[in-house]
């Protein structure tokens, strides 16, 4: 008898094979699962015929760099602005008005505008702004018992 002398070899590393098939198939149950997961509970209101919440209408006043005011998208004039603002009110008495200025549109033109919006009578107005990044406003004064700095 001959004995054959063979050396076995371990294998040292993992196959990753299997892992990715299985993890790929666990990907595609969850992709197929996870939207009926989100669904909740199915019931039917009850109807009414009075609605307590009122939706809020929102508007957005812009002017731009040239003075000319646009109130969603649509070109106006002041005249035109404060009746159109008026109608607004009145068919819905929680109209809300943001309003985006261009940083170099004078501040009378602003308040002008404002002006107008108040007189309107829409009580809700907000300023759109940008966060603040690498420009800010910085206060240069000098502090009480602080020496005045002299610019060269």
């Amino acid at each position: 008898m001959m004995f054959e002398s063979r050396q076995r070899r371990f294998m040292a590393e993992i196959n990753v094979i299997p892992l990715v098939d299985v993890v790929l198939v666990l990907l595609v149950i969850f992709m197929i699962t996870a939207p009926m997961l989100y669904r909740g509970i199915d019931i039917k209101l009850p109807n009414s015929s009075t609605n307590n919440i009122k939706p809020e209408m929102r508007m957005v006043l812009t002017i731009e760099k040239d003075q000319k005011l646009f109130l969603d998208k649509d070109p106006v004039t002041i005249a035109q602005l404060e009746r159109r603002l008026r109608a607004a009110k009145d068919s819905n008495a929680d109209v809300s008005l943001y309003l985006r200025a261009d940083r170099e549109v004078p501040y009378g033109v602003v308040v002008q505008v404002m002006d107008g919006v108040k007189k309107a009578g829409i009580e809700k107005l907000g300023m759109v702004t940008e966060p603040t990044g690498s420009e800010r406003v910085i206060d240069e004064s000098p502090k009480i018992g602080e020496p005045k700095r002299r610019i060269p």
